[in-house]
């Protein structure tokens, strides 16, 4: 899924006064956490993330230390080579596929075009950046990991990528991700693949507060999951992560979550 309208280290620690042992919260940058949005300016929330991506190939002005992660969403190359060679330039180590092609109303591209089409427009830069796959929806055949494997068949391993891209939306428990993840992953290593983003993913049909208490729930999964490289829940824009200027709810446990961590000193 993409929102149709975008086609187009702070610290906090507690200190001992005694010589016992205490407990210290440590805020970090998280290496996985990223941020999906359509406005630049409001990445900057997510004080946890450390990458973000726009469904396009040029990112605007991200906060310092976020790298932008440029995507081809279709078939539609337009300034494609000169906005990666610009991202690259800017420090952009890593470089997105198609946006959900085994769906119609999204980027809608059989397998074998866009294997075609990866390994002309994306494959060249693949001593550049790390690469990913297109990004399936969690769709059953012909959709989902059935067309990623069809894809994947079509690269014959000419592709170079070594990461796949995911997308999950449920009204599920948070070990229905984890088994799907799982699921992903072993489709993956069966192609020489062993990196997993999951590039949306969101908790559909309840409440902010359910949303909430998933997150909660599977970032520490995620985050501790070696083949899990990075993740990003939907979105950053109002109505989801966001209300009005500042963090929703949901925003705010996507931000906190498993951002602190316990230490004993």
């Amino acid at each position: 899924m993409v929102p149709f309208s975008s086609l187009i280290v702070a610290s906090a620690m507690v200190t001992a006064a005694l010589a016992a042992p205490t407990e210290n919260l440590t805020k970090r940058s998280n290496s996985k956490k990223g941020a999906a949005y359509n406005d630049a300016s409001l990445v900057g929330l997510v004080t946890d993330a450390s990458w973000a991506y726009n469904w396009g190939s040029y990112g605007g002005n991200l906060p310092s230390g976020v790298e932008f992660v440029p995507m081809l969403w279709g078939s539609n190359t337009n300034g494609w080579d000169n906005n990666v060679q610009a991202a690259l330039t800017s420090g952009s180590k890593h470089i997105l596929g198609f946006n959900e092609p085994d769906l119609n109303s999204q980027s809608n591209i059989d397998p074998s075009t866009a294997a075609a089409l990866y390994k002309q427009y994306i494959t060249p830069y693949q001593d550049q950046a790390e690469l990913v796959t297109p990004a399936v929806t969690n769709g059953g055949a012909p959709m989902g990991l059935t067309w990623m494997e069809q894809y994947l068949e079509a690269c014959n391993g000419e592709c170079g990528q070594t990461a796949m891209a995911i997308h999950w939306y449920a009204d599920a428990a948070y070990t229905d991700l984890e088994s799907y993840i799982t699921q992903a992953y072993n489709l993956a290593a069966s192609y020489g693949i062993y990196k997993i983003w999951i590039t949306e993913f969101q908790l559909t049909g309840v409440s902010d507060n359910d949303q909430a208490d998933f997150i909660n729930n599977i970032i520490p999964w995620l985050d501790s999951t070696d083949y899990v490289e990075r993740y990003s829940y939907f979105f950053v824009a109002d109505g989801y992560l966001i209300s009005g200027s500042s963090l929703s709810t949901i925003g705010s446990a996507y931000n906190s979550a498993d951002s602190y961590h316990l230490k004993k000193v």
